[in-house]
């Protein structure tokens, strides 16, 4: 195997190590002694080297694990001995910035703050930010379907990416299409965007991008319980405004976060961007609709600013280093009818350890997502993983039963597999049949959307 690899890319370019992403579950049972089976990781430096891998793969009936920043929370990269990852940093190149037409040619393995970073310097945004930015890769993104912070602005992933070049799993390449939209069949790329890796090998993409607001305009309000920042939420959301931000803290995650508030109140932090007057104007209105609150300045805003990119892989890993701790966080969306009873149920269950909290972000006319994070400790690690499997099993019980999804932005992977298919109902059938017409041998990613094998 590796001598067959490496006449494809060359012996500098593979090697052998443990590879994983960040699901908490997974590095709770490393905690606990289980050991990441060592793998073979490939580098490959062009497209060629990716079809013939690919080729050579679906021929010895090895399966094959596209890998970005490894920057992901659901266990969808957890390959097993005798697997292979697919490391795409070798496609780290900007091939082009068009400002008239505002879009931005890249390669999939191009890191997330550094594409923003390069963009700005030409007064453009992606719009795109994940707190966990400075750690992804813009096929990760992709693939697992990612949303960022400013989504109410600028949408999330699959309202960025106008076209991808891909390699499917019998080497077949699959250029990007031309225009802004086409009525030439469905937009098959999107098949791509939230399949962790099932489907095949992202080499790039041609993604839409923006110019940077001309102001900025963010303050915070406190009201006095979760039910009248939600109406406040909503108002803004249904009156044609695009917030660049908007975030409301439950009660408990406003004391977690710092605001001095009166207790049980819940702080909504708010800002509008675009051209001068219409941030301006914009944020007018917003006070307007957040009347039933405490303005509480700009100060939230900036404290929000500061703090925006702070749960980094390394945090994460430092509250998962005691024994017996366990930590992770759940992001579910739903109408905004089914909100204060998601709220109630989801915390309920996850309050196993005693640290529940929640805020809401993400919002649209419909409805937002609801981004619960809970944890605890036990004393020993079979009662840690226990725990932890209860608050996940009564948040997923919780969604399903209400109407909500099971997930907003981070994916998949192994920690949902149970309940993809109740989720997707019908659309499961369809699903399978993509992957079987374009993966039969099962090549692809065994632990991408609902996989556990």
């Amino acid at each position: 195997m590796r001598k067959e690899l490496e006449a494809i890319v060359g012996a500098a370019a593979l090697d052998e190590r443990a590879v994983r992403d960040l699901w908490p579950l997974g590095l709770m049972q490393e905690r606990d002694g289980a050991e990441r089976p060592r793998v073979l990781v490939a580098r490959p430096a062009g497209r060629e080297q990716v079809i013939a891998i690919l080729r050579w793969a679906g021929a010895n009936a090895v399966a094959v694990t596209p890998m970005g920043g490894a920057s992901g929370v659901c266990g969808a990269l957890a390959p097993r001995t005798g697997e292979l990852v697919l490391d795409m940093g070798g496609f780290d190149r900007i091939l082009a910035l068009d400002e008239v037409n505002l879009t931005c040619t890249c390669e999939s393995g191009v890191n997330g703050m550094v594409l923003e970073k390069q963009l700005n310097e030409r007064g453009l945004t992606l719009g795109h930010f994940p707190s966990s930015l400075p750690g992804t890769t813009v096929g990760g993104l992709i693939a697992t379907r990612s949303s960022g912070q400013e989504s109410s602005r600028y949408g999330s992933i699959e309202d960025m990416v106008l076209s991808l070049a891909v390699v499917l799993p019998d080497g077949t390449f699959a250029a990007p299409r031309p225009g802004p939209r086409s009525a030439v069949g469905p937009a098959l790329h999107q098949l791509w965007l939230g399949s962790e890796g099932a489907l095949g090998v992202v080499l790039g993409a041609v993604l839409r991008v923006h110019r940077l607001p001309e102001l900025v305009v963010g303050r915070g309000y406190a009201f006095k319980n979760l039910q009248a920042g939600l109406e406040a939420m909503r108002a803004v959301m249904q009156s044609g405004i695009r917030p660049l931000v908007m975030r409301l803290y439950d009660a408990e995650d406003t004391v977690f976060s710092g605001y001095d508030v009166p207790a049980d109140a819940c702080v909504l932090v708010v800002a509008t961007a675009g051209l001068a007057e219409v941030a301006k104007a914009e944020a007018a209105a917003v006070q307007r609709f957040a009347a039933g609150g405490t303005d509480l300045g700009e100060e939230p805003w900036h404290r929000w600013e500061a703090h925006r990119f702070s749960l980094s892989a390394e945090r994460l890993k430092a509250l998962l280093d005691p024994p017996g701790a366990y930590v992770d966080t759940i992001e579910l969306a739903a109408p905004w009818t089914v909100l204060p009873e998601l709220h109630a149920q989801v915390k309920s269950a996850i309050a196993v350890g005693g640290l529940a909290l929640c805020h809401f972000s993400h919002a649209y006319q419909q409805g937002c997502c609801a981004y619960f994070s809970f944890g605890g400790s036990a004393d020993t690690e079979a009662e840690a993983r226990a725990a932890y499997g209860r608050a996940w099993e009564g948040a997923m019980t919780a969604a399903l039963d209400l109407g909500a999804t099971i997930s907003h932005h981070h994916g998949t992977g192994q920690v949902r597999a149970r309940w993809v298919a109740d989720e997707m109902g019908g659309w499961m059938h369809v699903w399978r049949g993509v992957k079987e017409g374009i993966d039969p041998r099962r090549t692809m990613n065994p632990r991408a959307l609902g996989g556990t094998s």
